[in-house]
């Protein structure tokens, strides 16, 4: 697992990890960019494009634990702060209290985390840190950051090694 901060170099890192593999399946899990409604990110989203191999196969799904199941390792998956915003924008539940809604992401939690268990050629996950700033004034931000440390912690702890990106230098943790 690679954390860190947003920009630090952790999707660089990451793709270093499996640069001599001949194939990476590549797991998009954010939402499709729309460049007429976010130049910006689009931009961001072809930059990564274009620096994977080839030979690597990009699967742009929500469902990481259906894709780490069925398709072919090693496998990166980037991110899991995109994955859990989109889970959250599916569930429609950005504005309602956690506790109506635990029990619904728990259970997509557990599902990516087994199907992350079961791997058993290498698989790379990248994801965001999060709690490191001023606490959101707004809910849903709230809300964002308790469950993706909580998902970043689950599944730190179902790795094997995990890595911490800061000015693009990983430390290994």
């Amino acid at each position: 697992m690679i954390t860190g901060g947003m920009r630090s170099g952790k999707s660089r890192f990451a793709e270093g990890l499996l640069a001599d593999e001949p194939y990476v399946t590549y797991i998009a899990p954010g939402p499709p960019p729309d460049p007429a409604a976010d130049s910006e990110w689009a931009e961001r989203i072809a930059v990564h494009r274009q620096r994977r191999s080839t030979s690597w196969t990009t699967v742009e799904t929500t469902d990481i634990a259906g894709a780490l199941r069925t398709g072919l390792p090693p496998f990166l998956i980037d991110c899991l702060g995109t994955w859990l915003t989109a889970t959250i924008d599916r569930l429609g539940t950005w504005e309602q209290p956690l506790v109506d809604w635990r029990q619904d992401i728990s259970i997509e939690m557990d599902q990516l985390l087994e199907a992350w268990q079961r791997c058993s050629r290498p698989a790379v996950a990248v994801t965001n840190e999060v709690g490191w700033g001023l606490v959101s004034e707004h809910p849903s931000g709230r809300v964002f950051t308790d469950l993706l440390g909580q998902l970043n912690a689950r599944v730190a702890e179902a790795s094997d090694t995990v890595y911490l990106v800061v000015a693009g230098r990983a430390l290994r943790l």
